[in-house]
């Protein structure tokens, strides 16, 4: 290969055995078991006591439940192991995941939304006393599912996407206290839909940050917290660096951001310092300032674009 097409990468050429998510696989086992135990409890209570709130909140636990399985699911295929048709494994797997949850916490959340309004135009008589037992039971086993994947949602967006649902569900769980006491102290059985809706309220805006944030891994933006004119003017400010193009940064999975360029450095620098040397040198630059542990670079010699451009035409 020519000089002006040297590659480096940081140590590890390979993606880190694992992703984010790996290492909560087992907190997510039990939050399932517990969401599981807790949906089937809620639709006994939602008719025995005739209650939409706890129809709604064992609705939403139901595709927690599902959205928990597929994040396992996920975790699980993406830690095979790469292959030369799929460099990457199966890392993806875990950001399809957390659409697919996106999706059906939306539609979950206008499910809730239109029961609500129906119960409103067609009131029901609910029993409060029962709310209350099934609201506490839910409430209880939602909070120590939570505190199962609290530290999780900052390191992968597929914990994230489990951690909301929950967090809907704990919020849903007080949303439905609330309203059986409303109705025990007033007799208001409004109070029922109203509950209904703060859920649904509650499902809705969340998931469509989340679902932000998993398109933009999809569409392969750059990742969240590192600033691409930064990186350009880091590169830049090493000594012998002339120019910097086809940067990308993008990120494969959560807690997997890469980033590639082709760096056009002056001749002399090269024959100077080396090849080596100089790779070491941008590493080093981008693994002090910005969270991007696998790197590639192509560096070029001076004149080597214009050589580029004339093969090109």
């Amino acid at each position: 290969m020519g000089a002006g097409h040297d590659h480096g990468h940081t140590h590890g050429h390979a993606p880190p055995v694992g992703t984010a998510a790996t290492a909560y696989r087992g907190r997510l086992r039990v939050a399932l078991a517990i969401t599981l135990g807790v949906m089937v409890v809620e639709i006994v209570g939602g008719l025995l006591a005739d209650s939409l709130a706890l129809i709604a909140d064992a609705a939403h636990m139901a595709t927690d439940a599902l959205g928990l399985g597929m994040a396992l699911l996920a975790i699980h295929f993406a830690n095979r192991p790469a292959s030369t048709h799929r460099t990457f494994g199966f890392a993806r797997a875990e950001i399809l995941a957390a659409l697919a949850n996106c999706l059906l916490l939306l539609g979950v959340g206008g499910y809730v939304l239109y029961e609500a309004v129906q119960r409103f135009l067609t009131p029901a008589d609910t029993e409060a006393d029962a709310m209350i037992v099934f609201g506490l039971i839910g409430l209880v086993a939602n909070m120590i599912s939570l505190t199962l994947l609290v530290r999780g949602r900052r390191e992968s967006l597929n914990v994230r996407g489990a951690f909301l649902e929950v967090a809907a569900d704990a919020l849903g769980s007080l949303a439905v206290l609330v309203s059986a006491a409303v109705i025990l102290t007033t007799g208001w059985q409004a109070a029922d839909p109203v509950a209904s809706l703060v859920i649904g309220l509650m499902i809705v805006p969340r998931t469509v940050k989340l679902l932000r944030e998993t398109l933009d891994v999809l569409l392969e933006a750059a990742p969240k917290g590192v600033d691409m004119a930064q990186v350009r003017t880091h590169i830049l400010a090493l000594d012998g660096v002339r120019d910097v193009h086809d940067l990308h940064a993008w990120t494969i999975t959560s807690g997997m951001p890469v980033l590639s360029a082709h760096v056009v450095v002056r001749s002399d620098v090269l024959d100077a310092i080396g090849h080596e040397k100089m790779l070491h040198e941008l590493q080093g630059c981008l693994g002090r300032h910005f969270d991007v542990e696998h790197c590639t670079f192509q560096l070029e010699p001076d004149g080597h674009a214009e050589h580029e451009a004339r093969l090109c035409h």
